[in-house]
């Protein structure tokens, strides 16, 4: 009898441990994305080199992304509204369920001959009108058999942000994929430690110099910094959550009805090896530069909406405005988007699928507050010095953790319903969100099809803006996701980006060429 009960307790702790593996809860994070006010979405479009065979990929879906527990988990809430818990709850996945192939040619023919990019982007625009079924795992492929200027084929995931943070999604994404070169490598992305690399270099090096006190004083000052500039930074977070708005521009959004709008999803292709040459010559970042041109392509777009309503309005205020009524003085902030938890590898990821090993996953989300300095500028590069000098100073503090420290701790001490409303008014306040992320280095294909670019982006947050970067190969993707209503051209801005690209590269050549002189 004692053996007997020796076994029982065993089988009921290894049920226990089933039980808890088998039903997650979810994250506070998590638990924001899925609040009314702030319904969160990740949406990615990706363009393919060949006809999709959907059977093919299918079949590897089964073998990769529905083994990650949270693409074959339901979310289950239990008690009542007061009181509500949500859990991931492992289910059985029916991979067709997920996987949607239009008939884009009937549609086609219903409404005529029909441009096949303004197709694309009616399409997705419409999936953002559409909820998951959340009595399903929250994700959806569409194949779309439709020839495009970019692509012969294009295919769009759509996920539910309470799965994962947006860097953490592409990496599983990335993770299904494989290397055309070679079908059993994984994708090959470049090292992205440089900045933390070189700024150790330069402390180790001033540790070996003579005068330690100088290295200590150095090491002091550096300390102060962090903590003034991340005092600063959260007296400012929450004065935009209390009363500090961006000034009422064109691009800036109305979202004071919570009603879901259907956004537009928009994008475009520049020369990576452009960016990167800026980058050399100016000593910067990527990430530096795009912000200093996505600065510049803003002041321009902004200067001709302005231009646009001062004829209209036949209005002229020459002392607060320049030439076209654009304000001399403008507000406008962007969330930028920070990913907290160390970066899980493409590898972690593939043998987590493949061997169901444990991984680290979740939303690790801060924000940091990026003010734009809209205006046009005699010297183009000036918008390169002055977004590098933001986002260094912006390095150099602990707001993106201070951010999520403190969602974390309003969702557990007052609930999810008021941290969505603190969030959603914080970003009401500003204007935009930015992100930008590091892709392979290779050509990659997605089971068998060679994928041409990547275009992820984000909609169900307050902001009628939203810009993405996604790099791959030797080509930059810039996502646009737009409230039409406020941004009725989107492509007018992305046109303005790519001019303000080339002029700055232009600004750049020729500085480099009076330097050799």
């Amino acid at each position: 009898m004692e053996i007997k009960t020796r076994r029982d307790h065993t089988s009921e702790t290894t049920v226990r441990k089933e039980e808890e593996e088998e039903e997650q809860p979810l994250s506070p994070t998590a638990r924001i994305f899925h609040a009314p006010e702030f319904n969160c979405y990740v949406i990615a479009v990706i363009g393919l080199k060949k006809k999709i065979e959907p059977d093919v990929i299918m079949e590897g879906l089964k073998q990769t992304l529905i083994r990650h527990p949270r693409f074959s988990s339901k979310l289950v809430s239990h008690g009542n509204k007061k009181r509500q818990t949500q859990s991931w709850v492992r289910t059985n996945v029916v991979v067709s369920d997920h996987v949607i192939v239009p008939d884009i040619k009937t549609q086609k023919s219903e409404n005529g001959n029909v441009n096949a990019d303004a197709f694309l982007e009616s399409y997705v625009s419409n999936l953002t009108t559409v909820p998951l079924d959340l009595s399903k795992p929250l994700w959806q492929l569409h194949l779309l058999d439709l020839k495009t200027s970019d692509a012969e084929n294009v295919g769009v995931l759509k996920f539910h942000h309470s799965l994962g943070d947006g860097m953490s999604l592409m990496a599983l994404v990335l993770a299904c994929m494989r290397k055309t070169s070679n079908p059993n490598e994984l994708p090959s992305q470049p090292n992205q430690n440089r900045s933390s690399r070189s700024r150790s270099s330069r402390l180790a090096s001033a540790s070996r110099g003579d005068s330690r006190f100088l290295w200590l004083v150095m090491a002091l000052w550096s300390a102060i910094m962090l903590v003034l500039n991340t005092v600063c930074d959260a007296l400012e977070f929450v004065a935009t959550t209390m009363f500090l708005k961006d000034t009422e521009t064109p691009i800036k959004g109305d979202f004071r009805s919570r009603k879901s709008k259907r956004m537009c999803l928009v994008h475009r292709t520049v020369s990576l090896e452009d960016i990167k040459l800026i980058k050399h010559t100016m000593k910067m970042t990527v990430n530096d530069v795009v912000l200093g041109v996505t600065q510049a392509g803003l002041s321009q777009y902004l200067d001709k909406r302005y231009g646009e309503k001062k004829k209209i309005v036949g209005e002229d205020q020459e002392s607060k405005s320049n030439s076209n009524g654009m304000p001399k003085i403008i507000r406008l902030r962007s969330a930028l988007l920070v990913n907290l938890r160390p970066t899980n590898g493409i590898q972690d990821l593939a043998d987590m699928m493949a061997k169901k090993s444990n991984c680290r996953w979740g939303n690790w989300i801060g924000y940091i507050v990026f003010p734009f300095s809209i205006g046009l500028r005699d010297d183009p590069l000036e918008h390169l010095r002055r977004a590098k000098t933001i986002i260094d100073r912006k390095k150099n503090s602990f707001e993106a953790a201070l951010t999520f420290i403190a969602g974390k701790f309003i969702v557990k001490s007052f609930g999810v319903e008021v941290a969505a409303k603190i969030v959603t008014r914080a970003l009401s306040n500003t204007t935009m969100s930015f992100s930008n992320l590091i892709g392979p280095i290779e050509e990659i294909s997605f089971f068998g099809h060679p994928i041409t670019y990547m275009a992820p982006s984000v909609y169900g947050h307050p902001h009628a803006l939203t810009i993405h970067f996604q790099s791959y190969m030797n080509q930059m993707t810039i996502s646009l996701t737009v409230d039409p209503t406020a941004i009725s051209d989107p492509h007018r801005l992305l046109d303005d980006w790519e001019k303000s690209l080339q002029i700055i590269k232009d600004a750049v050549q020729e500085r480099g060429s009076a330097s050799l002189d």
